[in-house]
């Protein structure tokens, strides 16, 4: 039913955070599919999509040292990345980039872009690409994904991030940092979006 599945090392399967956090919000993109139309909401889905997974790469490779070849990436990304350079910068002693990470207390499994120090804290770190800078009330569930991250990096680790860091990048050149350190508020809004999404898809027929 389009939730994405994840086969942890105990042998149950879990659904991963990002089919939570798009359940929670699905209401929002319904409406503006409807406002925009089904055409033209696949045309700027699919260029966003291509934009983000693209960033994403180059912001891995810089910061696993590797050699940026530009031919690599899309014209876009190049520039993109000078302007977010100076805050990738500020990223030092990696513990987990692009890892898969779960909670078998939370029945939930998720990519983590990257645990590591931002200005000398420990800090989950997401690379966002985003058309215009997002107010910030709408991307809670940025926040409450990275929550998870950070919660199942403890349980898997025992060493708990400090905060949440939010790298958000436009086409233009501008770059926004939401730095979130309020993680007992996000622990509770993702218990919140778990609830809902496991009472929905545990529904019977009838109901």
């Amino acid at each position: 039913n389009g939730i994405r599945l994840y086969n942890l090392p105990d042998g149950q399967w879990v659904p991963s955070i990002t089919s939570v956090t798009s359940f929670y919000n699905r209401q929002i993109f319904v409406k503006w599919r409807e406002r925009v139309g089904l055409e033209e909401a696949n045309r700027i889905t699919k260029r966003a999509t291509a934009r983000g997974t693209d960033f994403h790469q180059v912001c891995q490779d810089y910061l696993e040292n590797k050699e940026l070849d530009w031919n690599d990436y899309q014209p876009l990304t190049k520039f993109m990345f000078f302007h977010a350079k100076p805050y990738l910068d500020k990223i030092n002693n990696i513990h987990a980039i692009e890892r898969t990470l779960y909670s078998e207390y939370l029945g939930l499994a998720g990519r983590v872009d990257c645990i590591a120090e931002y200005e000398g804290e420990l800090a989950v770190i997401d690379f966002k690409t985003s058309e215009k800078i997002k107010p910030e009330a709408w991307i809670e569930n940025y926040f409450v994904q990275e929550m998870f991250y950070a919660a199942a990096y403890y349980e898997l680790t025992d060493i708990p991030p400090v905060k949440l860091i939010t790298i958000m990048v436009t086409p233009g050149g501008e770059v926004k940092i939401f730095d979130k350190r309020n993680k007992d508020e996000y622990i509770k809004l993702l218990v919140r979006y778990i609830k809902e999404f496991v009472h929905h898809n545990t529904r019977s027929d009838g109901e």
